[in-house]
Parts: structure tokens; sequence; C-alpha cells
């Protein structure tokens, strides 16, 4: 929830930019106000994302945040200047960030170090996979401002360590700790402390090696959710019906023959 925009100043929208070969990383940075968001932030990660999508030469990406915490959400003057109205308007355009990251056509990892609470571990788990250092912590943070979750938590949270986890951080807001973040399937991989990005680049580096049409196709269902049987079907014959025709899939049944590795995207 976000009050309205107001013009950035170059530390509000600042999203730091760099590519490791096929993988985009993307580091909020905002370190003194431990990369809270702002609607400038907001947008210009949207924008770069944006960029990345359409980037033939960008096979995957990395979120992380600046020093050690991933994001502590939104930044308190603009929950403090909020309206009914704004919030409307301005849940609209940071819904755009979670689309862009869940339903994107390439895949996306979170390297979290450190704090990644409210709208921070929404991002966090809108990501296809998660890196979570020995630092990491996640909460919910939304109870203390009298607010639900958003950015789509309470629909990324539940898919991942199911009901009772879900009630406990949503409704109670306890503070989950890298190690059982871990084994509660919150987060997917550990890294030592200050090492997320590097473990998630490496971990970004295989899924940008992989079919990206097929990758793309994957994500496309997956983020439809919870759906009947039938409709899953369904959508599945039409991904994969198109995949068959692709030059990759070609290649893959090649190199298995052959057996060799495959060359995916040559």
């Amino acid at each position: 929830m976000s009050a309205p925009a107001s013009e950035p100043t170059a530390e509000e929208a600042c999203v730091g930019r760099r590519d490791d070969g096929p993988v985009r990383i993307l580091e909020l940075s905002n370190p003194a106000r431990r990369n809270a968001f702002t609607l400038a932030s907001m947008a210009a990660l949207e924008a770069e994302l944006d960029d990345g999508m359409r980037d033939p030469g960008v096979g995957a990406f990395v979120v992380t945040g600046a020093g050690d915490t991933f994001c502590a959400g939104i930044e308190v003057s603009v929950l403090r200047d909020a309206t009914v109205e704004s919030t409307h308007t301005n849940l609209e355009a940071l819904h755009r960030v979670v689309r862009a990251v869940v339903a994107g056509s390439k895949p996306v990892v979170a390297a979290v170090e450190g704090h990644a609470v409210g709208a921070g571990f929404s991002l966090a788990l809108a990501a296809d996979l998660v890196v979570a250092s020995a630092t990491a912590s996640f909460r919910c943070g939304f109870p203390r401002l009298g607010l639900m979750a958003d950015l789509g938590l309470l629909w990324t949270l539940p898919q991942r360590v199911g009901a009772g986890l879900t009630r406990r951080m949503l409704l109670l807001d306890e503070e989950v700790q890298a190690a059982e973040a871990l084994r509660a399937g919150l987060a997917d991989f550990p890294a030592a402390a200050g090492a997320a990005l590097a473990v998630a680049t490496q971990v970004a580096q295989q899924l940008a090696a992989q079919p990206r049409l097929a990758t793309a196709m994957t994500k496309k269902v997956l983020a439809q959710g919870s759906t009947s049987l039938d409709a899953l079907l369904a959508a599945e014959i039409g991904a994969q019906t198109m995949l068959h025709a692709t030059t990759d899939f070609h290649e893959g049944v090649a190199a298995f023959t052959e057996k060799r590795p495959p060359r995916f995207g040559d």
C-alpha cells in the first residue's frame, strides 16, 4: 500500500543493473533505508524487468538488495501519506512488478541477505527460486500496520509452505529465520552470510542454460496457480504441442540420441 508518487530522487529510484553473461542482476540500492521501496524504485524495477524480458541476451534474473538487507518493505513516509484513492491506483502499479516476476517469460532468483519484510517478503516469494543466506529472515510485517499482506503474498506463500505456516506468518506476524525457511520450503538454496548473490547467480546461470521457450511455457502454466485437473491438462496440451515444433525440442532429442549435452539456443 502506498501514497501518490512524487518526483523521485536518485536514491529513491535507484535499481542497480549489471550482467553476468546471460544473467541480469538487479539490485535494490537504498541501503540507508534498508532498501525500502518507494513508488519510484518499484517503477524502476518494473522498467528493468520489462527491458530484460525483451532482451534476447538475458536468460534469467537475480533480484537482490544492497548491503546486508534484502528489502525492509514500503518506505514509511509513503505509507504515512497514503489515501484510499491513491492506494487503489498505486497497488495496481505495484502489482505490475509482481506479475512481471511471477508470469514473465524468464526465471527470477531472489538472493536474500538479512531482512525480507512486508513488500520485500512479497517480492522474494514472487521469484521462481529463493536463495537464503545464513543471515536471512522473512516476516510479513503488515499486521503491525493494521494491514493485510499484499503484492501477491496471499497467493505465493501458501503455495510454498501450506496453510499452517502461512497462517502463522500472516496472522501472527511470525518471523522465520533462514534455517526454518529452508526446512519449510520458504527458501530453496542455502548460502553462507554474504554469499547469497554468488549462489543465486550460479542458479540463474543454470536456468539461463535451459531451453527458454520451454521455461517460459512452464512459468505461464505455473502462474495460473491452483486450477482444476482438466484446465491444467488443457493448458498442457496447448503448450507442449507448440514446444514439439521448436528447434530446442529437436536438439534435445538429437542430443539424447547421440549421448551428448544439448546445445539449446544455438
